[in-house]
C-alpha cells in the first residue's frame, strides 16, 4: 500500500510503499483483545495483600472450653468469625502475568496496525527532528489536527522531540521496540517515521 509522507509542518515530503502483510491484513479483533488482556496482566503489580488466620497478632490460647459453656465452639480468636480475626481466601502477593505465545502477539501487533490503516487513522512521518520544545510541538500538532497520538520513531527517539512530547497529554513517543497493541488502540492516530517503518518491517519480518 502506498501512503503520503507527511512532515510535522504539515507539509508533503513525497510517498511510502508499506508492505500489506504487516499493514494492510484482516484485523483480529479476538487476537488484540487477547494481546490487549496479557499486557494489562504483565503489567499488574500484585502487590495487594491482607492477613490470614495464621498472621494477625492475638494468642493461640483456645478461648475457653470446648464443653458445657452454651456458646459454639471455639478453637482461636484469630479466627475470621471475630473482629481481630483473619481475612478469608484473601489477596496475597502474586504475579498476574502469563505466557502468550510470540505468533499470537505478532499477529496482534499486525492485527492493530492494520487497523489504523483501515480506519484511515496511520501517518507516515518524514522524521521529529527540528523541534525542541514544548509550545512549539504543542502549535504544530493543533494544526494536523493530532489531540490523541502514538508517534513510533526509529530504534531509539530523538532525546529534544521526546522532551518536547513528555508534557503533552495523550501524545506518547516510543521507539519501534516499544510499539505494543494496547497503545497503538490506546490513541486516536498512529503515526511512524520512516525510521520507524524501517524497524517495523525488520520486527515483524
Amino acid at each position: 500500500m502506498e501512503l503520503d509522507i507527511k512532515t510535522l509542518d504539515n507539509g508533503n515530503a513525497g510517498t511510502a510503499t508499506l508492505p500489506d502483510e504487516i499493514f494492510a491484513t484482516a484485523p483480529r479483533a479476538d487476537i488484540m483483545a487477547r494481546v490487549v488482556h496479557w499486557q494489562l496482566a504483565k503489567r499488574r503489580a500484585g502487590t495487594h495483600k491482607v492477613k490470614g488466620m495464621g498472621e494477625v497478632s492475638g494468642t493461640t490460647k483456645k478461648p475457653y472450653k470446648q464443653k458445657g459453656t452454651g456458646s459454639a465452639r471455639q478453637g482461636s480468636l484469630r479466627a475470621p468469625q471475630f473482629r481481630t480475626g483473619g481475612a478469608v481466601h484473601g489477596p496475597v502477593v502474586r504475579d498476574h502475568g502469563y505466557d502468550l505465545p510470540k505468533k499470537v502477539r505478532r499477529l496482534g501487533l499486525i492485527s492493530a496496525l492494520s487497523q489504523k490503516a483501515k480506519d484511515g487513522k496511520l501517518i507516515v512521518l518524514d522524521s521529529t527532528d527540528g523541534v525542541s520544545k514544548t509550545a512549539e510541538l504543542a502549535a504544530k500538532l493543533k494544526v494536523l489536527g493530532w489531540s490523541s497520538a502514538l508517534i513510533v520513531d526509529g530504534a531509539s527517539i530523538n532525546e529534544a522531540f521526546g522532551r518536547a512530547a513528555r508534557n503533552l497529554p495523550k501524545i506518547d513517543v516510543l521507539p519501534t521496540i516499544g510499539a505494543n497493541v494496547y497503545d497503538i488502540l490506546n490513541h486516536d492516530v498512529l503515526a511512524i517515521t520512516r525510521a520507524g517503518v524501517e524497524g517495523l518491517k525488520e520486527r515483524l519480518a
